[in-house]
């Protein structure tokens, strides 16, 4: 009798999709998210780490306060998620439970990575590894509640969206850390971004093995120039850290090649290239955004060095602040990013074209 109610519940989200399909209210099934703190909607809360943003002023300006999204209000992922006709955001693979996995999971983890050991010094994340093995983890659970059905779920996965958004912490918590990290005394910084791509490579053709047919991969934006590598390295006589920027392009030149090997090679793929760069070299200013450079919270000196410190104060002109914190956008250029990650400004925005038009396939 269970399975049977277990069955018709799920047939009935299956319905009730179907329908807000057709009405254009939700534009696709579900959508499944991967990523680091850009991304994290509270993972990392019951985590042995540092990099976590469950108090105040995290969440200062998001209905429910903080929740573990490293901002003071809306993350990339939610506004997407927005874009995209959901009603409601995706739950962190951490609280999603039973039938709801079918409209998405969050899987993103502050200070994860590409490699396994980025961010270890700041404890416990959850790897990109980790992410898909926590993507197998919901499958499988979805296979039971349809008595293995398998076809059933990979035709259901052919339809959602996975969108991914890593490599950040490669560099900031990993390569450009030798105090923690060997890994920029092993390799210069060509070799270093071949390695990461390979490895990128390899993860995302699982997640297409998994059953992900439209993937839209973030790029990393221009790491030299956050409020925390500012402070670190200090910038001569140039508005970023140039040499951390140079690093870490020769990592991003690498994904658009990517996408088309995938597209061209993987049978019905469709991955797309978001350039978090390009967005973010617009004009700031256009959406009311004046301060480039200073983090609207104050600023943890011990625990989480760069984060916002436990009950700190906050800036009252946050709307006008492009940094949260030493590391995190506020919610007006995430905001910003997603509205162009999914109807591209700029042909440079995405590629071969952006998450609305992968949404339509």
């Amino acid at each position: 009798m269970k399975i049977w109610f277990v069955l018709l519940t799920v047939l009935l989200i299956f319905i009730n999709i179907s329908s807000l399909l057709v009405k254009g209210e939700q534009q696709v099934p579900c959508l499944f998210i991967m990523g680091d703190s850009l991304f994290d909607n509270g993972n990392n809360n019951n985590l042995l780490t540092t990099a976590k943003a469950n108090y105040p002023p995290y969440g200062i300006d998001f209905p429910d306060g903080p929740t573990g999204r490293f901002t003071n209000g809306k993350n990339t992922a939610d506004f997407i998620a927005e874009l995209l006709g959901f009603d409601k955001y995706i739950e962190p693979f951490a609280t999603v439970k039973g039938v709801e996995m079918f409209r998405g999971v969050n899987y993103a983890s502050g200070a994860a990575g590409i490699r396994d050991e980025s961010g270890i010094h700041l404890g416990d994340r959850i790897s990109l590894n980790r992410q898909l093995r926590n993507h197998k983890v919901t499958i499988s659970h979805m296979s039971t509640l349809l008595e293995n059905n398998m076809t059933l779920i990979q035709e259901y996965l052919s339809k959602c969206i996975y969108i991914v958004g890593m490599g950040n912490n490669d560099y900031i918590n990993n390569y450009l850390l030798p105090q923690f990290y060997p890994s920029s005394l092993l390799y210069k910084p060509e070799k270093y971004a071949t390695i990461l791509a390979q490895q990128y490579e390899k993860q995302l053709k699982t997640l297409y093995r998994y059953g992900a047919r439209k993937v839209a991969v973030f790029g990393l934006g221009s790491i030299g120039c956050i409020p925390a590598e500012l402070d670190l390295y200090g910038t001569k006589d140039s508005v970023c850290v140039d040499s951390i920027n140079s690093a870490v392009l020769k990592f991003v030149d690498k994904l658009k090649p990517m996408i088309d090997d995938f597209n061209s090679n993987l049978p019905n793929a469709n991955f797309i290239y978001i350039n978090v760069t390009s967005i973010a070299i617009g004009d700031p200013s256009s959406i009311g955004i004046t301060n480039l450079a200073e983090p609207c919270c104050e600023i943890s000196s011990f625990i989480a060095k760069g984060q916002c410190s436990y009950g700190g104060s906050a800036c009252s002109d946050r709307a006008s602040h492009y940094f949260w914190d030493g590391f995190h956008p506020t919610e007006a250029p995430n905001k910003a990013t997603a509205e162009r990650a999914y109807t591209a400004l700029l042909p440079t925005d995405a590629y071969p074209f952006d998450i609305s038009h992968l949404a339509l396939l």
